[in-house]
């Protein structure tokens, strides 16, 4: 059954991938890591994270993992072993995000085997196919590190969900729970509720989950320290950034986990007040860690974020918008998005309140809950909230199916199981909006996926890689492409670390005509990038209609800008900085 779903998804994405029109994802993050390695092959250093062709004159120092970057640099220079640089890069594109399939599926299926056995374990494997198929992130192409978080998640819910105090497993969840946060800290909160759940386990059952609970802390701090010594510089070990690994999760998850190692060694065979006793004193020295190392990292790492970029970037970034403003501008997402979570959560405390396997019920809701909370601040972790509902329900659709066998005569068991199972897929919502808004005739559908910008094609960008070597000012959502297509640096791509450089492309599009040539003098712009259908250009457009973007808008070319030979029509308009 294992290797029947991962070959249904692998099919599945290897036709998605041969259909199509290129062999990098969509995402802007994808392109980004592909200059990202392609940096790497030609040797910049392991530690050097710095994006030099990114930002301001210096460059823009990256907050991603090397530990994403190896493996997908290491196919590329496998097949480049038989095949040219174009080809070899596009098969490892290719298969990265497919290999990735094998971990997620082997994950779910250990899991509900450890909650169901076998037929808590097919019904699982059937949700998680039905959602992989529709899962861009496996699709070629897509190597942002999500697919990675959410192999990584699998086998750590595979490794919470063995047998009580079996060691074995706990080692296992504590390695993915530490390469889970070197690799992206948007997972660190379910992390940080992985292992609270295994220290109120421990300190709830004493002794028969000693081994497991020393087990999971003491991998979790060495994971995590391996992690920060083999992907941090020496000269940054005592930098403290809220984005990475860095000093400050270092401390917090080793502190963490050697802690609650401790505490296992101490008071495993006490009694249940004295490992209470002992888990709280373990909590106490984790937040005076916190707090003396890493206070900052406590609240948004996006809060400081200049007001300008809030308005004109992040708040029109989807994936960090909230409930609120989803409900505002796709309603559609919200039952794809939340639906087959909440109906998790509901399972769970309605299990939780009539005794049902109260402590795995307990587990899952400690999972689940502040994911959903999460997930209504920011949206990008309905990913994880879907992905964690499968685990309650594929326990309790097994269970109706086993209901509905014992009384074959009785209709409502019957559709008790349809209907859940039914409901438990988040697709099938997805679906039923694009039904909805089809009979409504609005585009409001979760079905169309990503549709890029026809500024970002190669043949778009193509007459700016003519050019010389110089600095491109470009809407940020160009960034990563240019970046892809040519040799030059770009002001502004969409990343947080680089808000400088962001302000810049901006304040160039708002000013004047006469201000703008000053800005873009100063800050040795050569090249400028001008996309009317960018939905950053025309809200800076709206904002200054007196500014520079606004008039190019209108046709209105300053004597400054010298355009540079398109075909006629292009979305993109290239235009020379003269002295």
């Amino acid at each position: 059954m294992v290797l029947l779903a991962i070959f249904i998804i692998a099919t599945a994405s290897v036709i998605a991938g041969l259909r199509a029109t290129d062999y990098v994802g969509a995402d802007n993050d994808d392109a980004m890591r592909l200059v990202e390695v392609r940096d790497f092959l030609a040797g910049q250093g392991w530690f050097d994270m710095m994006q030099y062709r990114l930002g301001l004159d210096g460059g823009t120092l990256m907050h991603w993992s090397r530990l994403v970057d190896l493996p997908i640099a290491g196919l590329i220079a496998l097949f480049g072993l038989f095949l040219p640089p174009g080809p070899s890069e596009a098969a490892a594109l290719f298969l990265w995000p497919i290999l990735l399939i094998v971990p997620v599926v082997i994950g779910v299926a250990r899991a509900c085997w450890n909650i169901g056995r076998r037929q808590t374990m097919i019904i699982g494997l059937v949700l998680i196919v039905l959602s992989l198929i529709s899962n861009i992130r496996f699709q070629p192409g897509n190597i942002d590190h999500h697919n990675v978080q959410l192999a990584l998640i699998a086998l750590l819910v595979a490794g919470l969900t063995d047998r009580l105090g079996r060691w074995k497993g706990h080692v296992l969840a504590g390695i993915m729970a530490g390469l889970a946060v070197a690799v992206g800290v948007e997972t660190t909160p379910l992390v940080a509720m992985a292992g609270i759940v295994v220290a109120l386990r421990w300190a709830w059952h004493g002794a028969p989950m000693d081994g497991a609970a020393r087990a999971f802390g003491l991998s979790l701090a060495a994971t995590v320290a391996a992690a920060f010594l083999v992907t941090t510089p020496p000269r940054l070990y005592a930098m403290v950034t809220c984005d990475n690994l860095s000093l400050g999760f270092f401390a917090i998850a080793t502190a963490g986990g050697l802690a609650l190692a401790l505490s296992a060694h101490i008071a495993s065979r006490r009694s249940r007040i004295a490992r209470l006793l002992a888990l709280a004193a373990s909590g106490a020295a984790v937040a005076a860690v916190t707090l003396s190392v890493a206070p900052q990292c406590l609240q948004n790492p996006l809060a400081s974020l200049d007001p300008l970029l809030k308005t004109l970037w992040l708040e029109r970034v989807q994936e960090a918008q909230s409930i609120v403003q989803m409900v505002q501008t796709m309603p559609s997402y919200v039952g794809f998005g939340f639906a087959a979570g909440t109906i998790a959560i509901i399972v769970c405390l309605a299990r939780i309140w009539r005794n049902d396997r109260r402590e795995l019920h307990l587990v899952f809701l400690a999972l689940c809950l502040p994911t959903l909370a999460i997930s209504m601040l920011q949206v990008r972790g309905t990913t994880f909230l879907n992905f964690l509902s499968i685990f309650p329900l594929s326990l309790a659709v097994s269970d109706l199916r086993s209901r509905a066998h014992r009384e074959p005569k009785t209709i409502g068991a019957e559709l008790a199981f349809a209907g859940l199972m039914l409901i438990s897929i988040p697709s099938v919502w997805a679906i039923a909006s694009a039904a909805v808004a089809k009979v409504a005739n609005t585009d409001d559908t979760v079905m169309a996926g990503i549709e890029p910008s026809a500024c970002v094609a190669r043949d778009a960008i193509a007459p700016l890689a003519d050019e010389p070597i110089g600095v491109v000012a470009a809407p940020s959502n160009l960034g990563a492409s240019i970046l892809r297509f040519t040799h030059h640096r770009v002001l502004a791509a969409p990343y947080h670390r680089n808000p400088a450089g962001m302000l810049a492309e901006l304040n160039i599009g708002l000013a004047g005509a006469e201000a703008a040539k000053n800005l873009l003098k100063r800050d040795g712009v050569t090249l400028l990038a001008f996309c009317a259908e960018d939905g950053q250009t025309s809200l800076i457009a709206e904002r200054a209609p007196d500014g520079l973007y606004a008039a190019l808008g209108r046709g209105i070319v300053p004597a400054y800008l010298q355009p540079i030979a398109t075909p006629e029509q292009a979305a993109l308009k290239i235009f020379r900085v003269l002295p």
